[in-house]
């Protein structure tokens, strides 16, 4: 596998819809993750990022124009104790619930599937990073449809132990814009990461595409305390 410019898959991908980016900090101090969301209808677009506990949770930028909340409404990050648990959809809150009861992230996922949006079949994508007295791991999750085929849910667990600095995972729900949109294939692909949270973020921003991004979320965690430092970004403003 060779290691991939992150700014060059997100410039060259119009559409690349929901992502993940999960590594390691350059000076090989912080645990880092991105999630981005995007959006090709007015419901998807019509959302922001706020703040809620110590993750984030979606919320429509002008309730008036909200029609489905079911797949665009839910908590995109929650923090269980030295685990932080990102994903594209209200399996955050299955994960989290799965893992408060003792079972793996792998096990508190069998009881999902991909997405009901038919005939897209949106993956189901999902990351959770361990933080705790200096060590660090984090696995990938992706649930998909057999090529299309929704009687089939393929599920696929990735799992990184003691990840390099300046290096990361990229999972992301589509392949590139379609009708319908053709669902991620393959590993979670192997990225670089390099700067602050600051030249970090903008970058994965500035890089997504202008028309199509709604907003992004970007953590640091540092691996001896587990203080993180947070950005948002919301291409609505309130």
């Amino acid at each position: 596998m060779d290691k991939l410019s992150l700014e060059q898959e997100l410039k060259n991908n119009a559409y690349p819809g929901r992502g993940i980016v999960i590594g390691r900090s350059e000076d090989g101090k912080k645990a880092v993750t991105a999630y981005f969301i995007m959006g090709r209808s007015v419901n998807s677009r019509n959302r922001v990022f706020v703040t809620e506990g110590e993750g984030i949770r979606t919320e429509a930028f002008d309730p008036s124009k909200l029609e489905d909340p079911s797949l665009i409404i839910y908590a995109p990050v929650r923090v269980l104790g030295n685990k932080t648990i990102v994903t594209n959809g209200d399996q955050t809150d299955t994960i989290y619930d799965g893992m408060d009861r003792q079972l793996t992230f792998e096990q508190s996922l069998c009881s999902r599937e991909f997405e009901p949006d038919g005939p897209n079949y949106t993956p189901r994508i999902s990351g959770v990073m361990h933080v705790e007295g200096g060590k660090y791991d984090f696995a990938m999750s992706i649930l998909k449809s057999d090529n299309g085929d929704p009687s089939c849910c393929n599920r696929y667990t990735y799992s990184y132990s003691n990840p390099k600095a300046g290096e990361g995972r990229f999972i992301h729900t589509y392949m590139h814009d379609g009708n319908p949109l053709p669902s991620f294939e393959g590993e979670p692909k192997w990225v670089g990461i390099s700067g602050d949270i600051n030249t970090f973020g903008d970058m994965v921003w500035n890089s997504l595409n202008e028309e199509n991004k709604v907003s992004l979320f970007v953590r640091f965690i540092d691996i001896e305390t587990g203080r993180y430092e947070t950005k948002i970004y919301n291409k609505n403003q309130k």
